[in-house]
């Protein structure tokens, strides 16, 4: 494995990992009604590597599962991240 691949691998893992817990704790908040986690931050923390840990949340959760405008951005976010994914197996 060369240090590409896990560079590619702890970064994916990663942002998945901190996306999903912000989509947990944006529902968090919003049953709390304090400081939510802005749309922008999500669909940016999607579209940056944690597409699929994203997914999960929303899954997961059910959160932000009803509002279609949400996830259409959500789904533009995969185009940003299907890129880096193309780029890392690509050029790896």
């Amino acid at each position: 494995m060369k240090i590409s691949d896990s560079f590619a691998a702890i970064w994916f893992v990663a942002f998945s990992a901190v996306t999903f817990l912000a989509f947990g704790f944006d529902k968090w908040k919003a049953s709390r009604s304090g400081q939510r986690v802005s749309e922008f931050a999500l669909v940016m923390l999607g579209a940056l590597g944690g597409w699929l840990g994203g997914l999960i949340g929303m899954i997961m959760f059910r959160h932000k599962t009803v509002k279609w405008t949400f996830k259409f951005k959500y789904a533009l976010a995969l185009i940003p991240f299907a890129a880096e994914v193309w780029f890392w197996w690509h050029y790896r």
